[in-house]
């Protein structure tokens, strides 16, 4: 009772802070602004006689987009070619030495990269707008095929998908914040009233029980996500004490937190992302797309072998890449060290420096490995035993870290 009465009072108080108050319905209608995009239908195109997606890959890409995907709306493609773009652009911040050198260089340099990946994300969404056309349209549902349609959706595709951009970047100025998690994350939970219904319609009374026994078991799932996205291993820090004239300073015990999975929800996003490629490249080449692309994305279906092993391994790979970003262990030493602090045990400099990146690479072993679990074992329960696409492990982990 206690706990529910401080529940409402806090949400009482957050409406109470008119700064706080302008920004919640400002996402709130942002959000809405998505939403109604992703029922708008592209021109020339009878939504009557859309097949849809037919499984693997893409019906992930559909969960996150809402179903904006399946219907094909002028959003069908939302905000994942700008998450293939900060890909490409962030891998060459590592590997190319002009643009680590546009990271170095504060805010100008910020700047030029995300009109760098602005760009980026139009030649994207332009040559994913054409393999969608190609792959995932049937030919029934367009109206008058030809030239004229195939240009014009490809521009109403690569607006859509700039909208898309741009409101996402307005939720992170004037809303709450988080602009691009957010979309993912509200194009999923839409969709969970009608997968509740379906799965109850579909069972019936008979599979009331059952149906208890699988929310009860989403509940622990929930769980035993928000520990682990909580859970951080704290390295002790000791600061030693210091005397300015007649006054001691420092002396004080704090802790440095490093996340067991620092890299987040971005590993399962960004490897969905890149397992759209197929897909993008079959659409050039029908002849191809009857050949091995087709077998290959025959393969990439949720279940099968190639699939989990692909995905597994971009996630691996995503997890160690995006820490090694976010977290530099050289320079955290550095900054101990100027500012006095030590590990207990470790000297300072270079021997702390490893020891962090020995810590953090272990932790990041464990988080790519929970990473996995939680992405994989849902796919084959999902493939092998019909459950509801809710129980989908990268979907389970947006709508709890975003959130959070």
């Amino acid at each position: 009772h206690f706990e529910m009465k401080r529940f409402f009072t806090t949400i009482r108080n957050i409406f109470s802070i008119e700064d706080l108050r302008i920004r919640i319905l400002n996402t709130i209608g942002f959000l809405i602004i998505f939403r109604l995009g992703s029922y708008i239908v592209l021109p020339g195109i009878d939504p009557n006689l859309l097949t849809g997606t037919q499984g693997g890959i893409l019906d992930l890409i559909n969960t996150f987009l809402g179903g904006s995907f399946s219907r094909a709306s002028i959003f069908a493609l939302g905000i994942m070619p700008y998450i293939s773009a900060s890909i490409v652009v962030q891998l060459l911040t590592v590997a190319v030495p002009s643009f680590t050198k546009m990271q170095k260089e504060g805010e100008s340099g910020r700047k030029k990269l995300n009109q760098f990946t602005r760009v980026l994300t139009i030649l994207i969404t332009a040559a994913q707008s054409y393999g969608y056309l190609r792959t995932t349209v049937n030919d029934e549902a367009i109206i008058n095929p030809g030239l004229f349609f195939t240009v014009s959706s490809i521009i109403i595709r690569v607006a859509g998908t700039m909208f898309c951009m741009w409101l996402g970047e307005r939720i992170t100025d004037k809303g709450i914040g988080n602009g691009i998690s957010m979309l993912i994350m509200i194009g999923i939970v839409s969709r969970f009233p009608a997968a509740i219904w379906q799965e109850v319609d579909a069972k019936g009374m008979n599979g009331a029980l059952l149906f208890i026994l699988e929310l009860i078991a989403l509940f622990f799932v929930v769980v035993g996500v928000i520990a682990l996205t909580q859970a951080t291993r704290r390295i002790p820090v000791q600061y030693p004490k210091r005397q300015v004239g007649n006054r001691m300073f420092g002396g004080e015990a704090t802790h440095l937190p490093l996340k067991l999975n620092t890299a987040g929800v971005i590993p399962p996003i960004f490897a969905s992302s890149l397992l759209l490629l197929p897909a993008t490249i079959a659409g050039f080449s029908q002849d191809m797309a009857d050949g091995w692309l087709q077998t290959i994305s025959a393969m990439l279906a949720h279940g099968r072998p190639a699939y989990m092993i692909l995905y597994m391994a971009m996630i691996i790979f995503f997890a160690f890449f995006y820490t090694a970003i976010v977290f530099n262990p050289t320079e955290t030493a550095d900054n101990l060290k100027k500012y006095g602090g030590f590990i207990p045990g470790i000297r300072p400099g270079q021997n702390t420096s490893e020891y962090l990146d020995r810590v953090l690479t272990r932790l990041t072993v464990l988080g790519a490995a929970y990473l996995c679990l939680v992405c994989i074992i849902p796919e084959i329960l999902i493939s092998q035993y019909g459950v509801p696409f809710y129980f989908g492990g990268t979907s389970l982990l947006i709508i709890v870290s975003v959130t959070m």
